[in-house]
């Protein structure tokens, strides 16, 4: 499997140094730094099944937003986007709604991560749109639990659920699904997906394997032919304001009009993209830093 990693704030050696958290941390949540690892053990344990022809474009930030994927997965049989979560628990995902399960008792969970998941592989449909891209069928959204001490009870969930002892199960159906796009084509997508360029730069899709896949084949041809200059993503398009801090708001509404397929609100009270409370953490670890260096500073110089 190829892996392309786009994560941000990464050091030259690919490590997420002391800065690089902190930053993460205050721009992406505190539990990022914790994500990024699951992330990893996710990877490796799907790098182990899937074989040539796939490729995962990790944290992958959509052009003109502040929008990352965490995991875009193509292969043979299509788009998938993963989204791993780092939680433990007792939890339940029954249709579109995310509960925690305590003392038996079912509750709306803070963040609905069927809804994240699901905006997430949204937002790639309309940036794939965008580039002219025609998919043989819907990404497909799927949240990965990658800690042993999460237990899931999934009753039709609008997106797939996997735990963490089924993922190589997962990565197992990933290969036996029914191919729609040839190896070349999956690279070329990918490569189409981190660098944009006009459709008509990328080559069309060679001859099908065998007969019997010349239908799925055709589909597939067809997703490099668009003629049609291809419009850059703007994440307005995607139909919601791509904002979680309310997990029951519904996907469709804007929280500033009640109107479907408004822009977001302007955020207000914002520094250097940073929220007022996200500042305010950054100056006390700062000024922590700076205790501990002056300290360090006395203790040198007491010892001369």
């Amino acid at each position: 499997m190829k892996i392309i990693d786009k994560t941000p704030l990464l050091d030259e050696k690919g490590q997420l140094g002391l800065v690089g958290r902190i930053q993460g941390s205050l721009r992406y949540g505190f539990t990022w730094p914790a994500e990024l690892e699951a992330q990893q053990r996710v990877i490796t344990q799907l790098d182990r099944v899937l074989e040539k022809g796939f490729v995962l474009i990790r944290n992958f930030t959509l052009p003109n937003s502040e929008i990352v994927i965490p995991m875009i997965l193509l292969g043979p049989g299509g788009v998938t986007v993963l989204y791993i979560t780092t939680v433990k628990g007792f939890f339940e995902a029954k249709g579109d709604q995310w509960n925690t399960v305590v003392n038996g008792r079912p509750q709306p969970a803070q963040i609905n991560l069927l809804n994240r998941v699901v905006r997430f592989a949204r937002a790639v449909q309309v940036y794939l749109e965008r580039q002219k891209v025609d998919l043989a069928a819907p990404v497909e959204a799927v949240l990965i639990s990658a800690d042993p001490g999460a237990h899931i009870d999934s009753m039709r969930p609008i997106a797939r659920v996997v735990m963490s002892d089924a993922i190589k199960q997962f990565g197992s159906a990933l290969l036996q699904a029914r191919p729609v796009w040839r190896s070349d084509v999956v690279y070329t997508l990918a490569d189409r997906i981190v660098d944009p360029h006009p459709p008509e730069e990328v080559p069309a899709m060679a001859a099908p394997v065998a007969p019997e896949q010349n239908s799925a084949a055709s589909r597939a041809q067809a997703i490099f032919n668009a003629s049609e200059q291809a419009k850059p993503f703007d994440a307005n398009d995607l139909g919601f304001a791509f904002d979680e801090e309310d997990a029951n708001a519904p996907d469709s509404v804007s929280a500033s009009t009640g109107e479907p397929g408004a822009a977001p609100p302007p955020q207000k009270g914002r520094i250097l993209g940073m929220s007022t409370s996200q500042v305010t953490i950054l100056g006390v670890l700062l000024f922590f830093e700076v205790c501990i260096v002056i300290g360090f500073g006395v203790l040198f110089l007491m010892n001369q």
